[in-house]
């Protein structure tokens, strides 16, 4: 199984961006569909972003859509999440995901994901 590190988080004002690192060990991720979650307390984690083994395609929450972006680097074994624009109700622990199975579709179940991360904070003051 493969572990998953993020890195990156922190406090920022409203309008900041904010750059997140996924890095991974034990097993090369080139294969697998990656993901963005995130979760506030006392609520449900929810998707945030997610990117195919190919990076041939990205799919994105409404709520982030034109500000976030995911990219992956398969040869450092790491994934980004590049965090624009960003709003106080973006306020959340941020997970990295990786598929449980190569190659398949992307989707934005939790089910998928059956690898995660820690969790980095992310903070956003009005």
């Amino acid at each position: 199984q493969v572990q998953l590190v993020e890195s990156g988080g922190g406090l920022v004002q409203t309008g900041a961006s904010l750059r997140l690192s996924c890095a991974a060990s034990g097993r090369t991720i080139s294969r697998y569909n990656m993901a963005w979650f995130r979760q506030v307390s006392g609520k449900e984690r929810e998707f945030v972003a997610g990117i195919n083994y190919g990076s041939t395609h990205t799919y994105y929450a409404d709520s982030v859509k034109g500000r976030f972006s995911i990219s992956r680097d398969n040869a450092e074994n790491t994934v980004y999440l590049q965090m624009n624009s960003l709003k106080p109700e973006d306020t959340a622990v941020y997970y990295c995901a990786a598929a449980s199975y190569p190659f398949g579709v992307l989707t934005t179940r939790r089910v998928d994901f059956g690898s995660w991360g820690q969790g980095t904070q992310v903070t956003v003051s009005s």
